[in-house]
């Protein structure tokens, strides 16, 4: 037990056992997440984990263009507007002209799809949800920014930056 743990059970973790923790929970949180069925109609598409982010984005904060995608998802909009032509043909997603600026082109999930995709991408959203709701803001904001971090990390490492 470490001296934290003894002191009581909000004094906190130190660093090793924090990091004993996070590579014990880690594996099981992605197997969780990969236990999370496809639904039925979906399971015929070839949906990549690319797409995932970006479905998620069209569930959570409505229909968008190519380019507010492709900030959101940190990559170029050349690279979104291929997963969207993909996407499209596939009927996942629909492209609308945009009544603002005929130019631009809006893109939404099709609505056939809408209630398979919310139930598959709802269910990470709840158990996220769970475990977020009962922190106050700048806790959540210091978990995110945590596993951005780590996320940023294990990137590094792996191209020999880190």
């Amino acid at each position: 037990m470490s001296t934290e743990e003894s002191a009581g059970p909000d004094a906190g973790l130190d660093v090793d056992d924090g990091i004993r923790t996070m590579l014990l929970l880690m594996p099981r949180l992605v197997s969780a997440a990969k236990r999370i069925r496809v639904p039925a109609e979906l399971s015929s598409f070839d949906l990549a984990p690319r797409h995932l982010s970006l479905l998620a984005y069209l569930l959570f904060d409505g229909p968008m263009t190519v380019n507010a995608l492709a900030g959101r998802l940190e990559v170029a909009p050349a690279t979104v507007s291929l997963m969207v032509g993909d996407l499209s043909r596939q009927g996942i997603l629909e492209r609308h002209e945009d009544p603002a600026d005929r130019r631009r082109t809006i893109v939404s999930v099709a609505a056939g799809h809408l209630p398979a995709i919310n139930g598959w991408l709802g269910q990470g959203a709840g158990a996220w949800r769970t475990a977020l709701e009962p922190l106050t803001p700048a806790q959540r904001k210091t978990f995110v920014d945590t596993l951005l971090a780590y996320e940023r990390a294990v990137t590094a490492a792996r191209s020999g930056g880190g």
